[in-house]
């Protein structure tokens, strides 16, 4: 309880500073217009709450009616059909909000799947299934919602993982199509830049969200088993670990990181956001073992003391992007 109630102080106040106004900013609108795929369940619902309860109006993205029905009743809230595999619904989108007068501050690609199977056991329906959903999928939205986001100099955040940063067995075609979100959203960052919009990535780590519990209902409904498998118990463990909520921190920190994303002046190009110390180290010590396998016994190797002397320029280079932001709040 008191780790709850110390992360909403916090989130707070990041969020008092990004709606924070200087004098010469009183008269400047303040509500914006944001699309959030995914936005059912999950962090795309959490989304959508917080920032429809700031003021802002949002388009939630959702497939089933029921859905739609619940995020109308929400205000500032405006429900429409998309699945982002089908391009005709990601067209409709772009012309209702066309249609209402309203240009686009910002993206959200939220919505995404996950199988968990091992790799040589994945079939290429499953895989395709992955791929479509989060990596073409965003690709699709964001390609399509790109003239609207170029003339208002908006954002865009894509929701990726702390399994785009390594791979772990068990999780290959998630963190494939998770490691290929994280090169899309560098490359489109370069190329939007010409145009004044931003792009940042989300990495989050293992929240209590729905998307265990929906691989989980894809795979019964397929008559999909683990049997037989020679990573039967593990494979059957991982399921469970990844779909029950059980010790599972809310979607509140998360939330944060893609307010800070869309709203703050100078937002970070990536949000690594995790529960616990032990995450947070696999995910840099997946870094670190990467750059000593790259640099080691190759021709242009590196040395010790030239590799610190990159990581503390680096650091320096983030921290003084931390501080612009810090003085333009």
């Amino acid at each position: 309880m008191k780790v709850k109630l110390l992360t909403l102080v916090l989130c707070g106040l990041a969020l008092s500073a990004v709606f924070s106004q200087t004098p010469q900013q009183a008269n400047a609108p303040t509500s914006k217009t944001f699309l959030i795929t995914g936005a059912s369940s999950g962090f795309g619902r959490a989304t959508t709450e917080r920032l429809a309860s700031e003021g802002h109006h949002i388009y939630a993205g959702a497939r089933q009616m029921e859905d739609l029905n619940a995020l109308g009743k929400l205000a500032n809230v405006t429900p429409v059909r998309l699945d982002v595999n089908v391009q005709a619904e990601v067209d409709a989108v772009v012309a209702k909000i066309k249609a209402d007068g309203r240009k686009l501050d910002g993206l959200v690609n939220n919505a995404g799947v996950a199988i968990l199977f091992p790799l040589n056991e994945t079939t290429e329906e499953d895989l395709r299934y992955v791929m479509d959903a989060n990596v073409i999928g965003p690709w699709r939205v964001t390609k399509t919602c790109a003239p609207l986001l170029v003339e208002a100099k908006g954002r865009i955040v894509n929701i990726s993982s702390i399994s785009g940063i390594f791979g772990a067995p068990l999780l290959g075609p998630y963190s494939m199509s998770k490691h290929a979100v994280e090169a899309y959203t560098e490359s489109l960052r370069g190329e939007m830049a010409k145009f004044g919009v931003t792009v940042c990535a989300i990495e989050p780590g293992n929240f209590a969200t729905g998307v265990g519990q929906t691989a989980f209902e894809r795979m019964k409904s397929k008559g999909q088993t683990y049997a037989g498998s020679p990573f039967e118990e593990a494979a059957k463990q991982n399921m469970e670990r990844l779909r029950l909520p059980d010790g599972k921190e809310g979607p509140d920190r998360v939330v944060c990181a893609i307010f800070a994303a869309l709203l703050d002046p100078v937002p970070k190009p990536r949000s690594l956001v995790v529960s616990n110390q032990r995450d947070a180290e696999v995910a840099l010590r997946s870094h670190i073992r990467k750059l000593a396998q790259l640099n080691y016994n190759q021709e242009f190797s590196y040395t010790r003391e030239q590799l610190i002397e990159m990581l503390d320029a680096a650091m320096n280079e983030v921290g003084a992007g931390a501080s612009r932001t810090k003085k333009r709040n």
